[in-house]
């Protein structure tokens, strides 16, 4: 069943990067918008006549919380109407319907496999929201890895969060991984995920003599998610162990 359409005022918009923007949105027909991390929402914007072709979906970028408020991060797509809207036209106190929570791409309860969180850009949404979720409510879990790429390092998105949380939480590990730099501090990596995800699984194999249980999330453009999903299986994994949330 699907949930109502409700009006969401943007309450707050902060920079993030050159091309990325937070967006604080409240439900004022709800005390408490309550959702599992990992959902999204969509905005309706007045961008076409056609419904359908002004809909637009993001995943939820913050934790439960037991407020009407939730937060987007939403990143400027070149010739992409609805983004244009957004960064362009609307303001604190613009306001569009809005339907949710929706989605099933949620974490597996209880937690007894690893977490292998890989994204690009935006897609780091879900998985911050998750990651506080666990620690807020201090879940039972495996080793949790959250493997974020992206070009530049003005392109990294909450990397002085998710580095506190992982000095503060044990089995948290976070990579942030940068393409196009050509020296990269320690605790960063260059290049891409793919190679993240496949050496610590490749060290762990050793370590623990077979291929250690895993759960993988994937969110991002569908370059990253395809190829992804084609080395995770080559590795060992079945196919029901990859978990999908596409963008773009």
């Amino acid at each position: 069943m699907l949930e109502p359409w409700r009006q969401g005022i943007i309450t707050k918009i902060e920079n993030i990067t050159t091309s990325t923007r937070r967006f604080w949105i409240q439900i004022p027909e709800v005390d408490d918008f309550d959702f599992i991390p990992g959902q999204f929402v969509t905005l309706d914007l007045p961008i076409h006549e056609q419904k359908n072709k002004r809909w637009r979906s993001y995943s939820i970028a913050s934790a439960p919380d037991g407020t009407n408020t939730i937060e987007l991060v939403i990143v400027l797509l070149e010739g992409g109407a609805g983004t244009n809207y957004l960064f362009n036209e609307a303001k604190v106190g613009t306001s569009f319907p809005l339907r949710g929570p929706q989605g099933k791409f949620t974490l597996p309860a209880p937690i007894e496999k690893d977490l292998y969180f890989i994204c690009t850009g935006t897609g780091i949404a879900p998985f911050r929201s998750m990651v506080h979720y666990i620690d807020k409510h201090q879940l039972s879990h495996k080793k949790i890895h959250l493997i974020f790429g992206c070009r530049l390092f003005d392109d990294s998105l909450y990397e002085a969060e998710l580095k506190a949380l992982e000095r503060d939480h044990p089995n948290f590990y976070h990579y942030p991984c940068f393409s196009r730099e050509t020296q990269v501090p320690e605790g960063k990596y260059k290049g891409y995920v793919h190679q993240v995800y496949e050496d610590i699984i490749t060290k762990a194999k050793i370590t623990e003599g077979n291929l250690p249980p895993a759960h993988f999330y994937l969110c991002g453009w569908k370059n990253m998610v395809d190829e992804a999903k084609q080395r995770i299986v080559t590795l060992g994994y079945d196919k029901k162990d990859i978990h999908l949330e596409l963008y773009g």
